[in-house]
């Protein structure tokens, strides 16, 4: 994952704003190891969080708000996501915040019921209300940050793009991602 985050400064288009961004991800980097010893969870888990933590090490190669997934989209499929749903911004930001939810539902409520013997069905309350707290704990950070490391950088950083109501609106991607999951979950295990 280290390697990843070396490579994703390869001629970085906004090398300035790309270090601010990795914060998030030099702090899972150092973490990752301490909790995994404390606290190991399944490989699906693992994978859960390592395909969360490579979509913010993309998202802060372009700072989120300029992820080419036009240019992509129009190579390998033909056609610009941007003009075929009418967006009139930058979605990747969300897509991240509702994976956030996906992702961690699952390592959450494992290390919840390994390690912390919250009995299973309070486990997915546990987990799901962890991320809504997360998340609404990452946006006050991010707004928090932006204004004391860059505040002329404030809305690129934070990924506004010209939305008062980005914050909340990341938030709710993140509940719908983590009620997804949830669902998932929850069927998985009834099984």
């Amino acid at each position: 994952m280290t390697l990843t985050v070396l490579l994703s400064g390869i001629r970085a288009p906004y090398p300035d704003q790309m270090l601010l961004q990795h914060i998030p991800t030099a702090a899972a980097l150092i973490a990752w190891p301490l909790f995994a010893r404390r606290f190991p969870v399944s490989n699906a888990a693992a994978t859960c969080l390592a395909a969360f933590l490579l979509l913010h090490v993309l998202g802060a190669r372009y700072i989120y708000s300029y992820v080419p997934y036009d240019r992509w989209t129009r190579q390998l499929f033909g056609f610009e996501l941007t003009h075929r749903f009418g967006f009139r911004r930058n979605h990747f930001d969300r897509l991240v915040h509702f994976s956030f939810g996906a992702l961690w539902v699952r390592p959450t409520w494992e290390v919840c019921v390994r390690y912390f013997r919250v009995p299973r069905r309070f486990a997915y309350y546990t987990a799901f209300e962890f991320v809504l707290a997360f998340s609404m704990l990452y946006e006050l950070v991010e707004w928090g940050l932006s204004m004391v490391l860059a505040p002329q950088d404030a809305d690129a950083y934070a990924g506004q793009q010209g939305d008062m109501w980005d914050a909340q609106k990341d938030m709710s991607f993140a509940l719908a991602g983590a009620t997804l999951a949830l669902g998932i979950l929850v069927l998985t295990r009834r099984r």
